[in-house]
């Protein structure tokens, strides 16, 4: 499906992998298809040492945030589980942040309109309050306030 001029979301995530772990694009790409996919869901995948590679076209609507995925792009950003207990966790290097920084500069320079937030962030506000607070999350995606960091 094509996806609509206007971008309303760049939506961080996290592969939910352990940082020892060989997760790629490829491996994506494969746990994705099985999961129904057509291909990787993600616009850009963002490897442990700071590469970035591209997943779906940008003018492709994503697959990686349910009723989310119209008028917005996916980055992935491999880690987010703890390499013991497989918890989730911010673990993400130096590398990454580098790299997600200076995409989301240019993502945010072609959509100006764009909110740049985490996969959470996108998570039901089930006490109308008005913000999407630590129990309602759907999961811990991407393990850090994007919002904060993003500023």
């Amino acid at each position: 499906m094509k996806q609509p001029k206007v971008i309303n979301h760049l939506v961080v995530h996290c592969s939910a992998s352990r940082p020892k772990s060989k997760t790629d694009i490829s491996t994506i790409t494969r746990d994705h298809k099985a999961r129904g996919f057509s291909t990787i869901g993600y616009h850009y995948v963002i490897y442990r040492d700071g590469s970035v590679h591209k997943g779906r076209p940008d003018t492709e609507v994503g697959a990686h945030v349910t009723a989310r995925n119209v008028g917005s792009l996916g980055i992935c950003l491999v880690g987010g589980l703890n390499d013991d207990s497989g918890k989730p966790e911010n673990n993400f290097t130096e590398a990454q942040f580098d790299s997600l920084r200076q995409l989301l500069f240019t993502l945010t320079k072609q959509h100006p309109q764009a909110k740049v937030l985490g996969h959470r962030d996108l998570s039901p506000d089930l006490n109308k309050n008005g913000k999407i607070e630590r129990s309602e999350w759907v999961k811990e995606c991407p393990c850090f306030d994007v919002r904060t960091w993003w500023g």
